[in-house]
């Protein structure tokens, strides 16, 4: 059988089964935790089952990644986790374990870099691999042997999709991204320039700077370019992924009995 890595953005995977429980009635906090451990390992098990996994690993955040320190407001509007599910994280994590997936939660890093650095490798060495997450950060990442994969829709997201979604094509959505801006993480993207402006520059012009210096561009737009520079610099830094992290494991060791 050939290799299969399965990459599971953990965090991303509980909290979505998280928000449906917690909505439900149960006796106790304690009751629900329980019966979401048992929905999060059942979600891994028809995970393993569909992909064909001969490799798996569940990927937890850090505390504090890069980019807080780059960006102080990045993700400041977002809800903190429920303490109740904080509390809990360690329930979830001998949950996925039980199912023969290996659980990984780095000091700093975010499981978005810590995932896609995996992705990279296998990539590089012709292994195929599937991201499990809802997160629109591994579209760009889309290639040969890196499939994302939403688990709640149950499809994999493709060129196409992406198109239909963002409106530009999967090479450029880091430039979308940080034109635009991302509400969700607090990404600022170049002020005055919305989604419509953002996709008419990246669909029109072949970089950026081609389209800061085009004379055709419009007046308004071209300034806010040129007044604004710095943060669409900051903003493709916030919305790339990194590839590069030392990991200190090896593929082996994330083989499933």
């Amino acid at each position: 059988m050939k290799p299969h890595l399965l990459l599971i953005d953990a965090l991303n995977l509980i909290r979505r089964i998280y928000a449906v429980d917690a909505n439900q009635k149960h006796h106790s906090d304690e009751q629900m935790i329980q019966t979401c451990c048992a929905r999060v390992a059942h979600a891994c098990k028809k995970l393993l089952d569909t992909s064909n996994a001969t490799h798996a690993i569940a990927v937890f955040d850090g505390e504090k990644s890069w980019r807080y320190h780059f960006y102080k407001d990045y993700k400041h509007s977002r809800a903190p986790m429920p303490q109740v599910l904080k509390d809990a994280l360690e329930h979830f994590k001998t949950a996925i374990e039980e199912t023969g997936i290996v659980v990984f939660e780095p000091i700093n890093d975010e499981a978005d870099d810590i995932i896609a650095t995996l992705a990279f490798k296998a990539s590089n060495n012709q292994i195929a691999n599937t991201v499990v997450s809802t997160d629109k950060g591994f579209l760009p990442y889309l290639g040969p042997y890196i499939t994302v994969y939403d688990y709640f829709k149950k499809l994999y997201l493709d060129e196409t999709s992406i198109k239909e979604r963002f409106g530009v094509e999967q090479n450029k959505l880091v430039d979308f991204w940080a034109l635009a801006g991302d509400k969700t993480n607090d990404i600022p993207g170049v002020k005055g320039i919305g989604t419509k402006s953002a996709q008419q520059i990246v669909n029109n012009y072949n970089s950026i700077e081609h389209a800061a210096e085009d004379e055709s561009l419009s007046p308004s737009i071209k300034a806010k370019l040129a007044a604004n520079m710095d943060m669409y610099v900051i903003s493709k830094h916030l919305v790339s992924l990194r590839t590069d992290i030392n990991l200190g494991f090896s593929l082996k060791q994330l083989r499933l009995n």
